[in-house]
């Protein structure tokens, strides 16, 4: 099993160019189902029944994940099988109807318009990692970038003088995002008073290095994130992707069509995008009663 999952995860890395957090979720849950089927004394690909894979994810739930976490282990079992049976190393693809556990419908809480200029303001000091961190959350809100996509960002992805950025995202697919004012100017006085100060022998082209110089991971953005939240009296705990629901529930808000906020955000498909047609309830309540005779 464990020689499967190398070749496996070596696909995932060279053919398909997943991401590394990606690749590493996938490991963790191939190999805690091959230690749970290794404890019932099945060790090779090709004795996994239906039957096991259903009986695995049943013990996942009993041990305490959360549907979310259940179902990326059966989107992991999955996508392993399949591979394996494409290239004829099981007979028959024992996880091909394996069910995906359903998910609570839950909208994503985006932040007040208040709010985010309270957060982006928060980094108001002249170090050279406050002034990184007020372009980076400039950044993240302007364009709605995934964390992924904000540490994988390069200077020659940013054109300067036509405003906008080239974001490579899920699947390796480019996008173009127009940049806005502020964020402009706090990215072009972060390249000229602050990345200068963090380069060292090891840096490469990323727009945003670390105090190392070396490009900021995603654990360091979520912990930027959080911390000036926190200076900015957000009395609950953020994450980063609340940054780019912010962008796209303010941008529909103001009369973006769904289809610009879909190409800019990078989603296959407009039913992604249209979860933000439902975030902002009290906006709509609002407009109604205000424009509509009976309201």
């Amino acid at each position: 099993m464990e020689g499967e999952i190398e070749s496996f995860l070596l696909y995932l890395a060279t053919e398909r160019g997943l991401s590394t957090n990606y690749q590493l979720s996938t490991r963790s849950s191939l190999e805690r189902f091959a230690g749970w089927a290794c404890g019932r004394g099945i060790s090779s690909p090709t004795s996994v029944t239906p039957s096991l894979l259903s009986d695995f994810l049943i013990s996942e739930k009993k041990r305490g994940l959360s549907a979310t976490s259940v179902k990326l282990e059966a989107v992991a079992l999955r996508i392993f099988f399949r591979f394996l049976t494409a290239r004829n190393r099981v007979p028959a693809d024992p996880a091909e109807k394996l069910p995906l556990p359903r998910l609570p419908h839950t909208l994503p809480k985006p932040l007040s318009k208040e709010e985010m200029a309270k957060l982006v303001a928060a980094p108001a000091g002249d170090t050279p990692l406050e002034i990184r961190d007020r372009a980076l959350l400039e950044l993240l809100y302007a364009c709605g970038l995934r964390i992924a996509e904000a540490c994988s960002v390069r200077l020659e992805n940013l054109d300067e003088e036509g405003g906008v950025i080239r974001v490579t995202g899920k699947g390796n697919k480019t996008r173009l995002i127009p940049v806005g004012r502020a964020a402009l100017e706090a990215l072009k006085f972060y390249l000229t008073n602050a990345r200068p100060k963090l380069l060292s022998a090891k840096s490469g082209g990323e727009i945003f290095l670390s105090v190392r110089g070396h490009a900021l991971t995603p654990a360091r953005i979520w912990q930027v994130v959080r911390l000036y939240a926190r200076r900015a009296g957000i009395e609950e705990s953020i994450h980063p992707h609340q940054l780019r629901h912010s962008f796209a529930t303010h941008l529909l808000a103001g009369g973006a069509d769904l289809r610009i906020i879909q190409e800019m955000l990078g989603h296959a498909s407009i039913t992604t995008t249209q979860i933000y047609t439902q975030v902002d309830r009290g906006q709509l309540k609002s407009v109604h009663q205000k424009f509509h005779p009976r309201g």
